[in-house]
């Protein structure tokens, strides 16, 4: 019953793990149709910021809840100014400079921090079930994520920002001839993409530390999961986590976590393959 307890956990918070690495990258594929190869390295600069505000003083809360995100959201503002703006609807040139960017920002970071990993203790302890210990912290973690994901639909179907932000995204010629500017409302959507991924890598540093390489941990496993989800940016993300995540977790603990890596990646091909259009596409339309 222990093991089955812990179990379950695991998959909860595997399915957690991927719903907040793809969340970020799901607002900005899904609504700008962007693919941000520096996505990684934007969850890695919440890692940083988290770990560096903490041991300077900040509460570790707020270092991971507030500063995280609001430094990469602000970095995010500045590239979308910078970088993606004048490359709207080049698809291969804005792969080409995101990915630029990536190499950047882990070069830059090398060279100020070093290549050493950096961490924060993970809070609240640890409760035991059986023999077993699990840290109450990932289990925060998974309601945390919970939350971030009700937030998310709440803010883009039941506002009024949500509702300029997605019609302008399908008709921008449209919202611009009733006064909205689009560029604005592309800048605020990237930068709140950029800021959901900087949450995240704040949330998980103190669960894997920080390095200037971590990003290239989670960015597969980011995209196959947005992918694998469909159109659905938060629902069909939520889905396909709910899907490969509990497959990474009952296959790394059945055998190891290359296998169930390995998994992730072949389920993925193969809903891919029944499912061309993701998940989401079950509801929105047929295959």
């Amino acid at each position: 019953m222990d093991q089955t307890i812990v179990l379950l956990i695991a998959i909860a918070n595997n399915i957690a793990l991927l719903t907040l690495i793809s969340l970020g990258l799901a607002i900005i594929f899904g609504m700008m149709r962007v693919i941000n190869f520096a996505h990684g390295e934007f969850i890695m600069l919440g890692g940083y910021a988290t770990v560096l505000s903490a041991n300077h003083g900040i509460n570790l809360w707020i270092a991971m809840l507030v500063v995280a995100p609001l430094t990469v959201g602000l970095i995010g503002f500045v590239v979308e100014r910078l970088i993606i703006r004048p490359l709207y609807g080049q698809i291969i040139t804005t792969m080409l400079a995101t990915w630029g960017l990536s190499i950047f920002l882990i070069g830059a970071v090398t060279t100020i921090f070093g290549n050493t990993v950096l961490g924060v203790s993970a809070p609240l302890g640890n409760i035991t079930i059986g023999v077993y210990s699990v840290s109450i912290y990932q289990l925060v973690l998974i309601a945390i994520t919970a939350a971030l994901v009700g937030a998310c639909l709440f803010v883009l179907n039941r506002t009024r920002w949500g509702l300029i932000a997605r019609g302008t995204v399908q008709n921008p010629t449209m919202a611009s001839a009733i006064g909205i500017d689009p560029t604005r409302v592309y800048a605020m959507t990237f930068m709140a993409g950029a800021a959901l991924s900087g949450l995240a890598g704040g949330l998980l540093a103190p669960l894997s530390g920080v390095i200037p390489q971590m990003g290239a941990a989670y960015i597969a496993r980011a995209f196959v999961t947005v992918i694998s989800g469909g159109s659905a940016m938060v629902i069909g993300t939520l889905s396909a986590a709910g899907i490969l995540g509990p497959t990474v977790a009952i296959l790394s603990y059945a055998a190891t976590p290359v296998i169930g890596e390995a998994a992730l990646l072949l389920l993925a091909i193969g809903l891919l393959r029944v499912l061309p259009r993701g998940i989401s596409g079950l509801w929105q339309g047929g295959r």
